[in-house]
């Protein structure tokens, strides 16, 4: 440890880089780039990642869309272009049979899917806005933002099919005055009276919702809207660690055997498995993570062996040099320490230039990529990573300067003595 602070090692040190300022540039560069390759990609991967989770932070990762659509397929003595309706039941019976599924919400919704919208008049201000029919277990699947004060429809608004309503911030805005607080106050849709208890929040990744939307209790909207038992569709939630596919899957299997469809009809329910397209998502960041990973370790070890042999070189224009050095009593663990000290160092210098160069790179990405209407956010590189390719440098440096280590402590005095 006392010879890593000696000045006259470091003194020679310097003096060896000194000799071959050029070679030891292009060498520096060449393990700089692969160290800033692996920085500039893995962080690219992580803004990905960062900005899909983002997207996406207000509804399960693992969660899914299913509505019915017309068979294909005649079976069962029925025709092929059959409409098919979704009932509530099917809720119940598809929570049952998929012990994947943690939870599912059967959704009414108006003016979603290119139908007319609802009328909302306040005063003398009016709109069209979509309107959904929800049970309160929708909040377990996609999360709403409600504003202070307000609240979401809970399990008495359905018992008692209450006429009350969560409206959008953007509703609020252009039915409200700015001053006016929403909540307790009522507005006329489709010309039954509602009150407000919440404004929601717009955060993307919601499915097919907006900052305008309104919310209603789902056995409120059966009542206005006369769709009795009938569902729209379903938002489903499965388990953290299920298979998503196969639980989408399964659920199509049980609507097709409750409803009379041709097993083989694969048009008769359409789906939109959210929860898949995120592990594709997620398995390209990985992949991304991987592939800057390998990159930068095989071009890191091409820099390092460019040291390496660098250092060769120099140790063979050092030869009568070291030979005096031995002659004078240094032994071999000195000179093999200072050739192994040598490479450590420059190939530390190299790596902590690139992380920099790097890490600059990412800042300015995230700075123009911050307002840009895409999910990429926080372009970093985690500091385990930063320090697990230090770390790696090191044993890299370490090993490659054994060779000319080596070859300087083979050197005989005598023989070094001779060198012209």
């Amino acid at each position: 440890m006392r010879f890593l602070f000696d000045s006259n090692t470091w003194q020679e040190i310097f003096g060896s880089i000194g000799k071959n300022k050029t070679r030891t540039i292009i060498t520096i560069v060449g393990v700089l780039w692969g160290i800033f390759i692996y920085i500039a990609l893995a962080g690219s991967a992580k803004g990905l990642d960062n900005g899909f989770e983002k997207e996406f932070q207000s509804v399960a990762m693992n969660s899914m869309f299913v509505w019915a659509m017309r068979t294909s397929m005649p079976y069962d003595g029925y025709k092929t272009g059959r409409s098919l309706q979704l009932k509530l039941q099917d809720a119940e019976t598809i929570k049952n049979r998929v012990p994947a599924i943690q939870y599912i919400a059967p959704r009414n919704a108006k003016g979603v899917f290119g139908g007319e919208k609802a009328n909302i008049v306040r005063g003398q201000k009016t709109g069209s806005y979509a309107i959904y029919g929800d049970f309160p277990v929708y909040t377990k699947i996609s999360t709403k933002k409600i504003y202070d004060g307000g609240r979401f429809i809970n399990d008495e608004d359905i018992e008692q099919s209450r006429k009350v309503c969560v409206i959008g911030e953007r509703t609020q805005k252009e039915l409200f005055e700015k001053d006016e607080n929403p909540i307790g106050g009522y507005v006329r849709v489709d010309n039954i009276y509602f009150q407000v208890i919440g404004v929601h929040k717009y955060t993307p990744g919601g499915g097919f919702e907006s900052d305008g939307d309104i919310f209603i209790p789902f056995t409120t909207y059966k009542k206005l809207y006369n769709t009795g038992n009938n569902v729209d569709f379903f938002s489903i939630a499965a388990y953290d660690d299920a298979d998503v596919v196969k639980a989408e899957a399964d659920v199509k299997a049980i609507l097709k055997s409750e409803h009379h469809v041709d097993p083989k009809d694969e048009r008769a329910f359409g789906s939109f498995n959210l929860g898949e397209m995120f592990g594709k998502i997620m398995g390209f960041a990985r992949g991304m993570t991987f592939m800057s990973l390998v990159v930068g370790i095989a071009t890191i070890l091409a820099g390092v062996i460019g040291i390496g042999n660098i250092l060769l070189i120099s140790v063979k224009e050092r030869t009568k040099e070291l030979g005096v050095r031995r002659a004078l009593g240094a032994t071999p663990k000195e000179v093999r320490s200072q050739i192994i000290l040598e490479s450590v160092f420059l190939t530390m210098v190299a790596g902590i230039m690139g992380i920099i160069l790097g890490a600059g790179v990412l800042k300015l990405v995230g700075y123009l990529t911050k307002d840009i209407d895409m999910p990429y956010t926080n372009p970093t590189v985690p500091i385990p990573y930063v320090i697990g390719a230090l770390l790696i440098m090191v044993i890299l440096g370490t090993l490659i300067g054994l060779i000319p280590a080596q070859r300087a402590v083979s050197i005989k005095p005598i023989d070094a003595l001779r060198e012209e």
